[in-house]
């Protein structure tokens, strides 16, 4: 047997089927899926507007990057709504753990490196 079959056999036996996997969701996994692939998407389109001007050297289409940031902010609503959690619990949430845990004196790179907020993780 091929590297090629094996590998093939392997990811057949072990991708979860569609089927399943549309049993096992309710409508609100659904929105979640949604907002998740939305989210991917957008992503996408927002590195690719950031690669055109840091990659290419072309001019920051800053209107292109304003709507897409915009769709970002809309799908992470639709998942805060989704699972009952507010922007401003989010943003308080982060906030604590980039400026009181992460990075109480300021970044660093041997602040980023150490990670004491990750030690023995």
């Amino acid at each position: 047997m091929t590297p090629t079959n094996t590998y093939g056999q392997m990811v057949k036996k072990l991708f979860k089927p569609g089927e399943a996997i549309l049993q096992a969701m309710s409508p609100k996994d659904m929105e979640l899926n949604h907002a998740a692939l939305g989210i991917a998407g957008e992503t996408g389109e927002l590195v690719d507007a950031l690669k055109k001007y840091l990659m290419y050297l072309q001019p920051l289409d800053r209107e292109n990057v304003v709507e897409e940031l915009g769709d970002l902010e809309f799908y992470m609503e639709a998942i805060r709504q989704s699972v009952g959690i507010t922007r401003h619990e989010t943003l308080e949430h982060n906030y604590n753990k980039l400026m009181k845990k992460r990075y109480p004196n300021g970044y660093s790179d041997e602040a980023a490196i150490a990670r004491a907020d990750k030690v023995g993780e």
